[in-house]
């Protein structure tokens, strides 16, 4: 069960965000500072308490404060985000982790290795990670070895059509699993109960599971009826202005 997440407002600046999707426009402020607003409300619905960090305009993409940490049970780490524009956000994460966490129980990853934590899938004591455009085998092997300290396990899982491992894959704990492209037939994860997301609602594989409730991006009727059928009440949230520079629900909160 989480006891807390962290969020971190939107900036202005998020309008130039890191998009592979130009052809969905630019971001509208306002819209997506109102559908930050929402997302923050529907978590408080889940029985959590939810830090609400200031916006940065150095930094058009810190509203994903996902990427430059990764939160667990047994510890807290900085990542290392392998998109050189976003590697400054990290010195902003650890004062705020720092109130959750003993120093001691704050790692970092560094160079030469990247890794962010939208790469990083924990199913129980197993960590997935990506190995992607932006987390590389030295940041993975990193991982690996502060993970391994508390008994976790690390699998590499390489990707080659998705900018983050949660971009395609979530776990919905209970052993089920929400898999839509390249994810579908991953070896890694033959063990789960996997419901496959078809091609046209691949966006609605980054779901998110908070105390029982599972977060669904809005438009997605395949995905919702789906979470549904396997027994989870479900919020619908609308996150198109974050579509628009490749964030999702996940992207934006760290949860532990």
């Amino acid at each position: 069960m989480f006891q807390h997440v962290i969020v971190k407002t939107p900036c202005k600046a998020m309008v130039n965000g890191i998009t592979d999707h130009p052809e969905l426009g630019t971001p509208d402020y306002e819209k997506a500072l109102a559908q930050h607003a929402a997302y923050i409300e529907a978590l408080k619905q889940c029985g959590v308490d939810v830090t609400v960090l200031p916006p940065d305009e150095a930094y058009p993409d810190s509203c994903f404060v996902e990427d430059p940490a990764i939160v667990t049970k047994y510890c807290a780490i900085v990542t290392n985000p392998g998109a050189a524009s976003r590697k400054g956000e990290t010195a902003a994460i650890e004062p705020v982790l720092e109130q959750f966490y003993p120093k001691e129980k704050i790692f970092h990853i560094t160079d030469p290795g990247t890794l962010e934590g939208g790469d990083v899938m924990m199913c129980g004591d197993t960590f997935y990670v990506g190995r992607s455009a932006r987390t590389n085998e030295a940041g993975i092997q990193q991982l690996g070895e502060i993970l391994g300290q508390f008994g976790c396990k690390v699998v590499e899982v390489p990707l080659t059509e998705v900018l983050h491992l949660k971009t395609g894959v979530v776990y919905l704990e209970n052993n089920n699993m929400l898999t839509a492209g390249e994810f579908c037939d991953k070896p890694a994860f033959a063990g789960y109960n996997k419901v496959t997301i078809p091609a046209e609602e691949a966006y609605a594989a980054n779901c998110i599971w908070v105390n029982g409730t599972v977060l669904v991006p809005e438009g997605y009727p395949t995905v919702l009826k789906a979470v549904q059928e396997l027994g989870y009440k479900t919020i619908v949230c609308d996150t198109f202005e974050y579509r628009k520079i490749d964030g999702g629900l996940s992207c934006l909160s760290l949860r532990f």
